[in-house]
């Protein structure tokens, strides 16, 4: 059996007009994983990735450093859920803002909001404007991990954004509600996440690793949003 590598996308705009593009550092971060893959003597049947820029561009720069890759199906299944309706379906009104004080609180904010639209999406009791409703995205990523499993049996890369890969870290694990939260607002920009691919399931190996910069980079490629 193969194994499927689910990275998640380089570091995008955090803070601009358009978030859904890749920033020069998150365009490094891909480059340096495919080089890191190739050295690995990794050979891929097939790439997958969602429809969002972020996805495409970071698959681009992958392959960029592999040295080429398999032309990519594009899953719509594999895209983001969008934050800012999240927050917005449980909070109309605009929330108190951050501590202007605390020149580190305005992430931290954007976080706890985050969270707390995202348990209230998961449970059913907002419906973020323009979206699926929670079930149907985790029925998204299923369908995507059972693409993987029936049409393929070598390795497969897989591109993503945090909440479908901790979401399909949760079908995995049975998995769901905070603790899925919690895996995705902990994912590194670029990591790899590897599951083996069984007959009838997947099985997590290893989770939101960043080996090809632990060495070699500073300390500031490692980044989450």
């Amino acid at each position: 059996m193969g194994t499927l590598y689910l990275v998640r996308h380089g570091q995008a705009s955090f803070g601009a007009a358009d978030y859904d593009q890749l920033s020069p550092l998150g365009t490094r971060q891909c480059q340096r994983l495919g080089e890191h893959l190739r050295g690995r003597g990794l050979q891929f049947e097939a790439t997958l990735s969602g429809t969002l820029k972020r996805h495409v561009q970071s698959l681009d720069a992958l392959g960029a450093g592999f040295g080429g890759l398999p032309a990519p199906t594009r899953l719509p299944g594999l895209n983001e859920f969008d934050g800012e309706a999240v927050v917005r379906a449980l909070y109309p009104e605009p929330p108190p803002p951050p501590d202007p004080s605390d020149a580190l609180d305005s992430f931290r904010h954007h976080f706890r909001l985050l969270r707390e639209g995202l348990e209230a999406w998961m449970a059913g009791r907002t419906q973020p404007a323009g979206m699926t409703t929670h079930a149907e995205f985790v029925a998204g990523v299923a369908a995507a991990l059972e693409h993987v499993r029936t049409q393929h049996r070598g390795d497969v890369l897989l591109v993503s954004s945090g909440g479908p890969i901790a979401t399909a870290v949760g079908l995995v694990l049975g998995l769901q509600g905070t603790p899925v939260i919690d895996l995705n607002l902990r994912m590194r920009n670029s990591s790899v996440t590897e599951f083996q691919v069984m007959p009838k399931r997947h099985v997590l190996v290893s989770f939101n690793g960043v080996p090809h910069l632990e060495q070699g980079v500073g300390a500031d490629w490692i980044t989450h949003a």
